[in-house]
């Protein structure tokens, strides 16, 4: 059974027991992310991940891995454009000891300016392997072009520029001013007492009051219809993208079913027709990201140079297709059954059912049932997924490509 409350402190807690493990995963979540910060201080709170497992003023960093490490645990985080989580993985015996760690970091971290100074080349360099990775930077290409002139069209990593100019007093105070305890989510599941977990995250996140999610703005601006990045590459990598709405709209669970018929498994119709009919890719795929008040779809694709424009022409024309025709009833079956067996193998794992739950609350506000999910998701009908597949065939289209392409061949 999900437990869910708001503690004294001011945190939400959730937690989900699971019997028979001998494990617990717990997460801090933040209700910040990329989207949150300026341009001018890009990247804050991917370089806060960074930093906060540098450790506390009486606690360094190789002292807490020496202690996790210790106990066969495991320890992480990641920055999104509206999140970022922390979290760490132990057997349950062991749960005191990573709240120590996460209570620690997540009130007190040092930020050293040394530290601050050694991450900061880290991550300059993870912003340049990123631009080295022609399919990594033709995802991000596209999500610009998706939100140009607004933060969801920016990286997660912030730029080169924006990085080197942050300095510790302005990092300080983006943590003074989010990482407090209404801003804040903690998580865990596994071997795992809610009473018990309830009283050990209030004694530790006590003090941290205070804090808010962040009041966000839609983006207003078309999008792009194309943006080519040329380079001597082995193949083209194309991502189209569409906007679609956000994960709070109805149409969510009909989009997840569209997703997949078009582009989301081996059975999808744009793998079937690229890569299986016509051997034109080695990889085709779609995915839709879900923000709070806009969304997308994107189709990523790395063809040979000369195979580009066929494959284009493709895309397109299976984009328009679904969109006047809709999906078959046998279509809606595979994915119903797809999605349900994705659901439910998705939570053998602590740590997925700590995302899940950690995640739901953050975001949504409440944890749904699995059933509940799976019954939202069996109710999509042929219907449903035609309305939405013509809304999308008909909405702005950005096109990212990197490579050897001329943008006369769009």
């Amino acid at each position: 059974m999900i437990d869910t409350e708001v503690l004294d402190c001011g945190v939400r807690l959730v937690t989900e027991p699971m019997a028979d493990v001998r494990s617990v995963t717990v997460g801090v979540w933040v209700g910040t992310g990329s989207r949150d910060e300026d341009d001018e201080h890009a990247g804050a709170s991917h370089f806060l991940e960074h930093l906060l497992f540098k450790g506390t003023p009486t606690w360094g960093a190789a002292e807490i891995a020496e202690a996790i490490d210790e106990v066969g645990g495991d320890m992480n985080a990641f920055t999104t454009k509206e999140y970022t989580a922390f979290y760490i993985r132990a057997l349950a015996e062991h749960l005191p000891l990573g709240l120590d760690v996460l209570g620690a970091i997540m009130t007190d971290p040092a930020l050293r300016v040394d530290d601050i100074d050694a991450e900061r080349q880290v991550i300059l360099d993870e912003i340049l392997m990123h631009a080295d990775e022609p399919a990594d930077f033709a995802a991000e290409q596209c999500t610009a072009a998706l939100f140009p002139h607004h933060p969801l069209g920016r990286e997660v990593l912030g730029t080169a520029e924006s990085v080197a100019a942050l300095d510790r007093d302005e990092i300080h105070r983006f943590f003074e001013t989010h990482y407090r305890a209404e801003n804040l989510v903690v998580a865990a599941a596994g071997d795992v007492d809610h009473a018990v977990l309830a009283a050990d995250v209030e004694r530790r996140f006590a003090g941290r009051a205070g804090g808010a999610v962040p009041k966000r703005v839609p983006p207003e601006a078309a999008p792009q219809p194309v943006v080519v990045d040329r380079r001597p590459t082995e193949q083209v990598h194309m991502v189209l993208g569409m906007r679609c709405p956000g994960r709070h709209a109805p149409e969510r669970w009909a989009l997840t079913v569209l997703n997949h018929v078009l582009g989301g498994g081996i059975s999808s119709r744009l793998f079937q027709e690229i890569r299986e009919r016509r051997g034109l890719a080695y990889s085709i795929w779609s995915e839709r990201t879900q923000y709070d008040e806009v969304g997308s779809v994107t189709v990523t694709v790395g063809t040979a140079p000369e195979h580009a424009p066929e494959v284009l022409t493709l895309l397109r024309t299976e984009l328009d297709r679904i969109g006047q025709e809709g999906i078959t009833a046998r279509e809606l079956q595979v994915a119903h059954g797809h999605l349900r067996a994705e659901t439910l193998l998705s939570l053998e794992d602590s740590g997925a059912r700590m995302s899940r739950i950690g995640s739901s609350l953050l975001l949504h506000g409440r944890v749904m049932d699995v059933d509940e999910v799976l019954a939202k998701v069996e109710a999509v009908t042929v219907d449903d997924v035609a309305a939405v597949a013509a809304d999308l065939a008909a909405t702005a289209r950005a096109l990212s490509v990197v490579g050897p392409f001329e943008p006369s061949e769009s």
